[in-house]
């Protein structure tokens, strides 16, 4: 018997991450990011229809889908892509969760530990193999997000705008980004996705890594997730503090001397939750 064909969706609300499980290797796909608090049902179906099917093999017949993303906690949210994924694919069995969730299964698989999100935006919470337990409240970019891409490249913003940054780095922003004042704000404060547009200047800081200035703002803002995050689980010291996402990846040095200074136990870094997706679904 032919092995059910998998459809895996790890999504941000920059971009998407798809893997597409059966007879073969995984074979691994990328669209926009799927965030329900800013897109329609119309414009998350065009997603799927418009920028992933075109690159699936001709004739593929998806069976069972799982969709893990950002602001699926919440059940309206939830329905909304359920409905859309079933449009698109009417056949088959569609999972939706969170992307918290998904974090969890890919870093801890049905073990018991913390599962930490630090991508465009940032999450963290117990898992105990088989549900989450405990998760500090989620303030989004404006309240929250310590330590994501959003809240570093703010960071990055705040240096330039206060003109914090000295000679050589100022030089550099601008030689790199080409904007202004009135540019950002306008950004920030009057067009859409803006924790995208902020998320964005955190490439900054891995481009400049050894300016004590950049190093201030990553160990500073990498800090703010440990202590307003990591400190409220008391099982922070007694199982394994695992992380992904792009900030987790790039930044990972920190993440482990940030361990090893307050002497918790460090699991898994991965640069996106797919392999450990894959693995969890095979």
């Amino acid at each position: 018997m032919a092995a059910r064909t998998k459809l895996i969706a790890d999504s941000g609300s920059t971009k998407t991450e798809w893997a597409l499980l059966g007879d073969h290797e995984p074979g691994i796909y990328n669209t926009q990011g799927v965030s329900p608090y800013f897109q329609t049902a119309e414009q998350i179906r065009q997603i799927m229809e418009v920028e992933l099917i075109p690159q699936l093999p001709a004739g593929t017949v998806i069976d069972e889908v799982y969709f893990y993303g950002t602001g699926l906690a919440q059940q309206k949210n939830t329905q909304l892509v359920t409905a859309c994924l079933k449009a698109v694919w009417p056949s088959a069995t569609v999972g939706v969760d969170h992307d918290l969730m998904g974090a969890a299964r890919a870093l801890c698989g049905r073990t018991p530990g913390i599962a930490s999100i630090l991508g465009t935006g940032s999450n963290s919470c117990f898992f105990d193999g088989t549900t989450i337990v405990k998760n500090n409240p989620g303030l989004g970019y404006i309240l929250g997000d310590e330590g994501s891409g959003a809240y570093l490249g703010r960071k990055v913003l705040q240096y330039y705008l206060y003109n914090t940054f000295d000679e050589e780095l100022m030089a550099r922003f601008d030689q790199k980004y080409q904007t202004n004042k009135d540019e950002i704000l306008e950004n920030v404060y009057r067009k859409p996705l803006a924790n995208r547009y902020l998320s964005t200047y955190s490439t900054f800081l891995s481009e400049n890594r050894g300016h004590f200035l950049i190093e201030n703002i990553l160990e500073d803002g990498l800090n703010d997730f440990f202590f307003n995050h990591l400190y409220k689980y008391r099982e922070s010291w007694t199982t394994s503090l695992h992380f992904t996402g792009g900030i987790a990846w790039h930044f990972r040095d920190i993440l482990k001397e940030l361990c090893e200074l307050y002497e918790l136990p460090l699991g898994k870094i991965l640069r996106t939750p797919m392999e450990g997706l894959i693995e969890y679904h095979r």
